[in-house]
């Protein structure tokens, strides 16, 4: 059976995802990051743009 989440929930995982994988590896870019992170989370174009521009004003760090 399927299991379908909002949206919200998908960005949200999608945030944490990214955090973590900035933290793991530093050295790989935001960019990349953002686009394994809409591909496994299946965000939209709106969402991805939301989220660059949330690791752009925090350096990378999502506190």
């Amino acid at each position: 059976m399927t299991t379908i989440m909002p949206q919200s929930e998908l960005v949200r995982k999608a945030a944490a995802y990214l955090a973590e994988e900035l933290n793991k590896t530093p050295s790989k870019s935001l960019g990349t990051l953002l686009d394994e992170a809409g591909m496994r989370f299946n965000l939209t174009p709106l969402d991805a743009a939301a989220l660059e521009r949330l690791f752009q004003k925090t350096g990378g760090k999502a506190d």
